[in-house]
């Protein structure tokens, strides 16, 4: 592989890593509220969260461009805040990825939390152990795998996006081109030895994810086996 192929690759990891932590810090909140609502608001949110999954990426990438942009709600906010725009920058890479990649991370938890039994949480009511105790104390260790298993596949999901990473950064070396975007770039250069070798190493890590995936979803335990 080249310093291009490292450096893009370099690049997706970085994207991933911040995408999949923003994602778990506002999937647990999204997805615990989902799994335990009543309100008639569920549908409409749930559908927003949903829509990256039956949506082209592409038009996806098209209403966030023009969000982001000068006449954009977002692009308004940012430059009000001091941040410039963020088309063609790694922050609006990371915020275009969290919208795209949100629904993979938000199913594994809502199924996580939706399979904690409420009488574990009604029994922690009777000791006296407040929402924020309840929620870190017995939802949060029961629900670990389905944790887990959202960060893995938010990960791996941010790794190997191309039309929504192309519309919104671009393919500008060391900001926006990212290990896709590099292969597609050796496949139009017909340099297909450069676009196998990175494809490989995309490859296996998406083997490795779903290995760690099925291990997961293998051995999930219920909450009432798991009290027995």
């Amino acid at each position: 592989m080249s310093p291009g192929d490292w450096a893009a690759l370099a690049l997706s990891l970085r994207l991933a890593a911040v995408t999949t932590l923003i994602l778990i810090l506002v999937g647990i909140p999204l997805a615990w509220w989902l799994a335990r609502t009543r309100s008639w608001w569920r549908a409409p949110i749930a559908a927003i969260v949903a829509l990256p999954l039956v949506l082209p990426p592409t038009v996806l990438g098209f209403y966030l461009l023009v969000a982001m942009g000068p006449s954009g709600p977002i692009g308004r906010a940012t430059q009000a805040c001091g941040f410039g725009l963020l088309p063609f920058t790694f922050s609006g890479l990371v915020l275009a990825s969290v919208v795209y990649s949100l629904p993979f991370t938000i199913q594994p938890l809502e199924s996580a939390f939706a399979a904690v039994d409420p009488g574990l949480l009604e029994a922690a009511a009777t000791l006296r152990s407040g929402p924020w105790n309840r929620f870190f104390r017995v939802v949060l260790p029961l629900a670990r795998r389905g944790v887990i298993a959202a960060a893995v596949m938010g990960f791996a999901h941010t790794l190997g996006e191309f039309g929504i990473v192309l519309m919104i950064g671009g393919n500008m070396p060391g900001s926006t081109r990212v290990a896709s975007l590099q292969i597609y770039n050796h496949v139009e250069a017909l340099e297909y030895s450069q676009a196998n070798g990175l494809s490989g190493v995309l490859l296996a890590f998406s083997f490795c994810a779903l290995i760690a995936l099925n291990a997961l979803g293998g051995r999930r335990p219920t909450s009432r086996s798991r009290m027995s």
